[in-house]
């Protein structure tokens, strides 16, 4: 049985665990990255599409990740938001785009929308590139026993790590945070997502669209090429039922109800489905333990927060072990990990219930809300300041931002 000595050990090498590796490696820990993926195995098709803002882009800028995808993106130049059903006056929308940015820096957008499979790769090359990082693969967590000092990690196969840090980035059904006694809350909305990739009729000019339905949001978010990446909310069962259906059955069915929204779409690829969700841990940290991403929280994909909820868990996180260690603590001990969740869990649990509330507000045709929808986004369209809170906050652009999400220093 293998016995290895490390820093910090992280269980899962998606990307949050796989950036949060890079980060701190670059900061000069030396890592542990369990990835329970074989890498003599081809990998499984992933048809998703992240919308990684402003933010969560410089956070891939300084790891080095966004040279390595450059040209492989496609950028974010506005969002709006169209609320549908049945209204008076039309349908009240609001719009945002790149100079509703006012912590922007030259040639920054809102955002950029990534494929899932190119962010993965990117973060796999650089991670093998990265001296300090030691990937194990295949390999699976097994539990871990926290002990003055130290935790050590045990594997399915076995061996054992030895480490001051492990965190959990292992998604939302954590074996880490199971073994760290964490406990959950949540709800089932009963809803699941319809998702696939079409192409547009019409140009979509870098804008993603959000229209609020009665049963639940139609979104439309730009793929390069005047291509879609699209989210459609329904109760449980139609989703996974439609996505069995034939392209040309799917297309007929999007075109009847959203080309007047999208104009005329065309399936380009797989077509899938997923339940919606909302799960929260009790707590981020635990003995010598710390949960990023999914594994802390899966949130209402709406605005497509979720990714960019965890790379704000990664900047954070970061921020305090690179404190810490300078000022000569222990980066595994309450008094560390205590300014992490700290920092994350009333923003992050907020942006949740704040995604669930909108959801809650928006997904009917009650007379007694269309009012309230009304005036908040008529607000947001035309007072200045508000529509310049709300970029900030879905773009994560804001100056109060952990250093790993402020504007990166030119390099020469």
């Amino acid at each position: 049985m293998a016995h290895l000595d490390t820093e910090i050990a992280i269980v899962g090498a998606g990307p949050a665990g796989a950036s949060l590796a890079l980060a701190l490696a670059g900061a000069g820990f030396d890592i542990t990255l369990i990835d329970a993926r074989d890498p003599a195995t081809e990998a499984r098709h992933d048809t998703r599409n992240f919308a990684v803002v402003t933010g969560s882009w410089r956070l891939l800028t300084a790891i080095g990740i966004a040279d390595r995808i450059e040209g492989q993106t496609q950028p974010l130049h506005g969002l709006e938001a169209v609320d549908g059903g049945t209204h008076w006056f039309g349908a009240p929308s609001v719009l945002f785009g790149d100079e509703d940015l006012i912590h922007r820096e030259e040639g920054e957008t809102l955002g950029h929308m990534i494929e899932a499979v190119v962010l993965q790769a990117a973060l796999d090359k650089a991670v093998e590139a990265e001296e300090r990082i030691k990937k194990l693969a295949p390999a699976r967590f097994s539990d871990a026993k926290a002990e003055p000092g130290h935790i050590t990690v045990h594997l399915e196969d076995g061996s054992a790590i030895t480490a001051r840090l492990l965190v959990g980035a292992d998604g939302m059904n954590s074996p880490v945070r199971n073994a760290a006694g964490i406990t959950v809350e949540g709800r089932d909305y009963g809803k699941s997502v319809f998702a696939a990739n079409v192409t547009l009729s019409q140009p979509h000019e870098g804008v993603a669209r959000q229209l609020f339905t009665p049963e639940g949001p139609f979104a439309t978010l730009p793929l390069r090429g005047d291509r879609a990446n699209l989210a459609w909310y329904m109760k449980r069962g139609a989703p996974e039922a439609l996505a069995k259906f034939s392209p040309e059955e799917v297309e007929a069915e999007l075109n009847h109800r959203f080309a007047e929204f999208a104009g005329e779409m065309k399936i380009d690829g797989p077509m899938g489905s997923y339940p919606l969700i909302l799960q929260i841990a009790e707590h981020m940290v635990a003995d010598r333990v710390a949960l990023v991403g999914d594994a802390a929280r899966r949130i209402n994909p709406l605005a497509g927060q979720g990714l960019n909820q965890g790379f704000r868990d990664v900047a954070a996180l970061h921020e305090v072990l690179v404190n810490s260690d300078r000022a000569g603590l222990d980066i595994g001990a309450a008094q560390s990990l205590s300014l992490y969740e700290t920092a994350r869990r009333f923003d992050a649990n907020t942006a949740s219930l704040a995604l669930d509330a909108i959801d809650r507000l928006f997904s009917n045709d009650r007379m007694m809300t269309k009012p309230v929808r009304t005036l908040g986004l008529l607000a947001a369209s035309a007072l200045s300041p508000m529509r310049h809170r709300l970029a900030a906050l879905a773009s994560a652009s804001s100056p109060d931002l952990p250093p790993l999400m402020q504007p990166q220093p030119a390099t020469s």
